[in-house]
């Protein structure tokens, strides 16, 4: 069977088209089709509070074309998700119905906590000693999530009002990086042995720009020092030079922000790049869903 979804977060919205197929004893994400549009629902919400009009022409052409594509693919099932921006925005629940009205996706307005839910039910199908401890930090446009595992079960997370498009936007007050700070002293120690995995656009990018195979992690020596390199380069620069998207060019540099404050607050030196994210996450929960019926 395969499955559609919409991912609608700060910076951009996404399809990804996949079914679930068995490899020896382990399930994974094949994945069929995937569309990427830069929508940016957070630069006018974390401004002005609200989706704007013309963004939500945008938003509901965008919604219109995902659910063609998920057509001419035969889903069994599209589900889509909306995250920080939709949450936040004073119109959310009247565009999310409008968006019914006029493409006849059904979005759902998710908190941080199942957002992060969502993706990290799939790293239970990579391969890697689930038993060992390890924390998933997923940096988006609007909002940071940081869970924590040990023996395979959750002990902790939080989502924070840290993001891209927040930092881009001058939105992000100094007592969310203090609450970070804070969250992360009282649940990791500097010297630990948590393995650490990082998802989310901006740190597949910088995995890509460093070189790194599939599996293997970034040091954060490594990424500091292209940090410092971005930072140093204009827009068009950043652009020409890493072969970025626009939309690309301006995140990458406060993701980098946000991910050195924390790698820098736990103490790690390197980080995996499992290369998943939310629209992963509600495929493989489709595909339990089937199961189950």
């Amino acid at each position: 069977m395969r499955f559609g979804a919409i991912d609608i977060g700060t910076n951009a919205a996404r399809l990804l088209i996949g079914e679930i197929q068995l490899e020896g004893k382990r399930h994974f994400i094949k994945k069929i089709s995937y569309t990427r549009i830069p929508l940016r629902l957070g630069l006018e919400v974390f401004e002005n509070g609200k989706i704007s009009e013309h963004k939500s022409v945008e938003f509901i052409k965008s919604m219109q074309a995902f659910r063609l594509i998920s057509e001419v693919f035969e889903v069994t099932e599209l589900r889509a998700c909306a995250t920080s921006a939709m949450r936040e925005a004073s119109n959310g629940k009247e565009i999310q119905k409008k968006i019914k009205k006029e493409s006849g996706v059904n979005i759902e307005i998710i908190e941080g906590s199942e957002e992060a839910k969502l993706i990290l039910s799939t790293f239970f199908l990579m391969e890697f000693d689930q038993k060992d401890p390890f924390l998933v930090i997923d940096v988006g446009g609007g909002s940071t999530e940081i869970s924590i595992f040990k023996k395979g079960e959750k002990v902790a997370s939080k989502s924070f009002k840290l993001g891209t498009i927040r930092i881009i936007k001058g939105k992000v007050k100094r007592q969310s990086w203090e609450d970070l700070a804070e969250w992360i002293n009282t649940y990791l120690k500097k010297g630990h042995k948590f393995k650490t995995f990082a998802t989310g656009g901006n740190i597949n990018k910088i995995h890509k720009i460093l070189g790194m195979k599939s599996t293997e992690p970034i040091e954060i020596d490594e990424m500091k020092d292209l940090a410092k390199k971005l930072r140093k380069l204009d827009l068009e620069d950043r652009i020409s030079e890493y072969n970025l998207k626009p939309d690309r060019a301006d995140v990458i540099v406060p993701a980098c922000e946000i991910y050195e404050f924390i790698f820098n607050e736990i103490g790690t030196k390197e980080v995996y790049v499992p290369k998943i994210g939310l629209s992963d996450g509600m495929i493989y929960n489709l595909y339990q869903k089937y199961q189950k019926d």
